[in-house]
């Protein structure tokens, strides 16, 4: 990746990020000035999006210390490097680091030229997921057993320390800051009620990784579960699921049931036969010739295909008259559905199942999101004066409202409708598919996977946002490659 350069904070890729409970992240060789700025500015934004200001004085401190000390990090290899030292060496480490510190400051910018020549960077990640905050910085020079005994050693004195002040009479000495950076650090976590457990230094596959882990509070917590409740009682006043097909739905579940019953029940409804014939004929269904009567259709794509599609069609005509919000929500869901599908024809040719429940699962991915366009305006005034009156910040509330907690919501939605569990769990988990127990986990990670390429395709989120154990599980070996996929997917969309 190419050295950063300054650019203005786009607050609707955080906002969309936090939404989606995806990583935002940055990655640098040297931390110029103008990535510390930027860094500050994202995170100022990232905190005021969750309404946690209260924590962005000490968090900036954090985020900041753990950045220059991977910079630091970086140029010590360098600089051991052009000593001819071993730094996984005891006696080398102590020799090199009796001038490190001076010379590396006497001639830094040399020192950063070659690091960034190396290859070396600093990766940044700020994530909202699980209603936890996420603070991560890594860089690719692993830490040494010293280092390590170092930084374990700091933490553990940073109990000792009732301040900065404390901190600085205890810990300073002339060895690379002696780590009075990370003392200070966990003092910064406790001021805002957190302590070092909150803090973790590992090494995973070659990386340092320091990250800072902070559940929101208890009190926001209870914020958010009122308000969640209440959206979730609006699923109580939306429609019941269309008798019609309801009673479809009992057919296709009787093994006694002809597929001529199936069809003439669906034949007696125009508006159901057309749509059903509509989308069969999709080249989502890819079937070798046109479908043009409802036998056919009930034939070609079988009991499980016909269910699924009644599901489909129920839950778009219960959601009522599309307005611009509703449509926008649904052609995103129609091209979900529609990368899904061929995401598990591909990937998941063996499994009958998942191929035929993947279309279902993509399209009805964000039904969440229809309640709060659903809902009238006056059910929405009514939660929003409970809340008032629970003195619930209005940020949070617009959180909830903007569609955070939409997965949830959409999955209450499918099982007070009876939609199979697999469907509702797909729902529940497509923005958290590691989450998903066993028999939800391979639908919920390929919704996952379409509609992050949907994002990816509009700018919204950049390749690095996505978890790479998923692209590891797609086999995505590089970003150009999971590009020419997802603009083959976006090219057959358009033509379908």
């Amino acid at each position: 990746m190419a050295e950063f350069q300054k650019v203005e904070v786009d607050r609707q890729k955080i906002k969309t990020a936090i939404k989606a409970g995806i990583p935002l992240s940055l990655t640098t060789y040297t931390i110029p000035h103008e990535m510390e700025v930027y860094m500050d500015d994202i995170l100022r934004v990232f905190l005021e999006e969750l309404n946690q200001m209260q924590m962005c004085e000490q968090l900036t401190y954090c985020m900041n210390e753990l950045m220059t000390n991977a910079k630091k990090a970086n140029t010590k290899r360098i600089y051991f490097k052009t000593k001819n030292l071993k730094i996984t060496e005891k006696s080398d480490y102590e020799i090199g680091m009796k001038t490190f510190k001076t010379e590396m400051l006497d001639n830094i910018e040399y020192y950063l030229g070659l690091q960034k020549k190396a290859g070396l960077y600093v990766r940044i990640t700020l994530q909202y997921r699980e209603r936890k905050i996420k603070i991560e910085v890594r860089n690719n020079s692993e830490i040494t057993v010293f280092e390590d005994k170092r930084v374990r050693d700091r933490i553990a004195s940073a109990k000792e320390c009732a301040s900065v002040e404390d901190a600085f009479s205890q810990v300073l000495d002339d060895t690379e800051g002696a780590g009075l950076g990370l003392v200070i650090l966990i003092l910064m976590l406790q001021k805002i009620g957190f302590g070092e457990e909150n803090f973790q230094a590992l090494c995973e596959n070659g990386e340092t990784i320091m990250r800072i882990t902070l559940p929101m509070s208890e009190k926001d917590q209870a914020q958010m579960n009122f308000i969640n409740e209440e959206f979730a009682n609006a699923i109580e006043e939306l429609p019941q699921f269309p008798e019609n097909i309801t009673a479809i739905n009992r057919l296709l579940n009787n093994p006694d049931s002809r597929i001529s019953d199936i069809a003439m029940r669906i034949s007696n409804d125009v508006a159901l036969t057309a749509e059903l014939l509509k989308t069969v004929n999709s080249a989502a269904f890819a079937l070798p010739f046109q479908c043009h009567n409802v036998y056919d259709a009930v034939k070609f794509v079988g009991i499980h295909g016909i269910r699924n599609l009644m599901f489909s069609i129920g839950a778009i005509q219960s959601f009522g008259e599309f307005d611009d919000a509703k449509l926008n929500i649904w052609k995103h869901s129609y091209q979900v559905a529609f990368y899904s599908f061929n995401i598990a024809r591909n990937y998941f040719g063996s499994k009958k199942q998942i191929i035929e429940d993947s279309y279902i699962c993509g399209l009805l991915h964000d039904m969440g999101k229809i309640v709060f366009e659903t809902s009238h305006p006056e059910f929405i005034a009514r939660i929003r004066k409970n809340s008032e009156t629970k003195e619930i910040p209005d940020q949070i509330f617009e959180r909830i409202l903007a569609g955070v907690n939409h997965a949830e919501i959409g999955a209450l939605i499918a099982e007070k409708w009876n939609f199979p569990d697999t469907i509702a769990k797909s729902i529940r988990f497509h923005h958290t598919p590691d989450l998903a127990e066993a028999e939800a986990k391979d639908l919920s990670t390929i919704v996952y996977l379409a509609d992050l390429m949907t994002h990816y395709q509009a700018g919204e989120i950049s390749f690095s946002q996505i978890d790479t154990s998923i692209l590891e599980f797609f086999e995505f070996t590089s970003e150009i490659m999971f590009k020419k996929i997802s603009d083959k997917l976006y090219s057959a969309f358009k033509e379908s």
